[in-house]
């Protein structure tokens, strides 16, 4: 049996060697390592892939979440919804724009932001709502609609671990994550379901005006070179990653696919096991499982860590310190929240390797290990 990984990225680059090694010396040999014509090339195939009308390459999916909240005018002092538990990037830049993160609950069958505490948090300070698609699946983004509708708020998909995951309407109308709010922004950290081989990310958007003013803001504020018209950022996916992207996006649903079975192996060996709660999928959504993560009941977490590192088994635990605890939010009060299904869930989640690579002997290994251990 190979080593096992949590995400085996040397593997899967041994699958399509040829395609990169190629694409990788087609850039080196044109010199293009900025704005190369790849860029242009993997935005458009993006485009076509998503069905979002723009797609603004940039650095990293953090930059992305930044950039979109700058195109939009929001001012020091908004207010901008936010699930605690998540990875901090999303909060972080909100703070760092001098906008105060406001946390709120997420459904515990999900881990997604909820629409009901959404809802609750809403102020006459409120300017917009950042949704997450955690570990691979959709928030409600019908019902969150409806509350930005309602309360003329801007929506910011976070689907840097979503992409590729299909959104199904209650009228039966199907859009990918990322291109149902007003913005939404990826990541490609070469993990992800579509990663690249260093850092890279993408924004989205069908709004013409907003579009200009994201590729503005990502260029140093410039649409004209050197006529600065706002106050920007460099920020750019540069050419290399660019090729390399868009030879991985050809294969995303097969990537997707092959994270998907190994899940339903995961699915059906914990079946039915009193102390472990699988990965729950809501009926709006598929799940293209970026992360497999149990909920444990009455077991020691850190215990199963630990006997599964012993038996050269990876985990990790996402998210132990949901950000409403971080000491970086004090200022923003985050001492002060409440959020008691955030803090049972960063107590008792666990996930499991997951990946395109996984074969039957080692999900059986890893199966048979963690079932082990919590019969002791």
């Amino acid at each position: 049996m190979r080593p096992i990984q949590m995400v085996d990225l040397k593997q899967q680059y041994e699958h399509i060697k040829p395609d990169v090694d190629a694409a990788i010396h087609s850039v080196l040999d044109s010199c293009a390592f900025i704005n190369g014509k790849p860029v242009q090339d993997f935005a458009k195939h993006l485009s076509a892939y998503s069905g979002s009308k723009h797609i603004i390459p940039c650095a990293n999916g953090t930059d992305a979440l930044q950039i979109a909240l700058m195109a939009l005018g929001l001012q020091p002092g908004d207010e901008v919804i936010t699930p605690s538990f998540t990875y901090i990037a999303t909060t972080e830049v909100i703070a760092l724009l001098q906008l105060k993160p406001v946390f709120v609950e997420v459904d515990t069958q999900t881990f997604c932001i909820s629409p009901e505490a959404i809802e609750k948090a809403i102020t006459p300070k409120t300017r917009a709502i950042v949704p997450v698609h955690l570990y691979g699946q959709s928030a409600n983004m019908e019902a969150i609609m409806q509350i930005a509708e309602k309360h003329n708020l801007y929506v910011i998909e976070d689907n840097a671990q979503a992409i590729g995951c299909d959104y199904t309407f209650s009228n039966g109308v199907k859009k990918k994550t990322g291109t149902i709010g007003t913005i939404g922004c990826t990541s490609f950290f070469p993990s992800k379901n579509l990663g690249c081989y260093g850092d890279g990310g993408a924004i989205f958007t069908d709004d013409d005006r907003l579009s200009e003013q994201l590729k503005m803001i990502a260029n140093h504020g410039q649409k004209i070179k050197y006529y600065h018209e706002v106050v920007g950022c460099n920020s750019r996916l540069d050419t290399l990653q660019a090729a390399i992207l868009d030879i991985k996006l050809k294969k995303l649903d097969a990537y997707i696919a092959a994270r998907q079975k190994a899940a339903a192996y995961y699915d059906k060996a914990f079946a039915g096991h009193p102390k472990i709660t699988t990965p729950y999928i809501a009926s709006y959504t598929n799940h293209v499982f970026h992360q497999y993560t149990l909920i444990l009941n009455d077991v020691n977490r850190d215990g199963l860590s630990k006997y599964l590192a012993e038996h050269q088994v990876p985990s990790m635990i996402y998210y132990p310190v949901p950000a409403h605890r971080q000491k970086m939010f004090e200022a923003f009060g985050g001492g002060a929240y409440q959020l008691p299904q955030t803090d049972w869930l960063t107590e008792r989640v666990i996930s499991l390797p997951i990946h395109t690579e996984l074969e039957e002997n080692q999900l059986a290994f890893i199966t048979q290990k963690v079932i082990a251990y919590i019969n002791k």
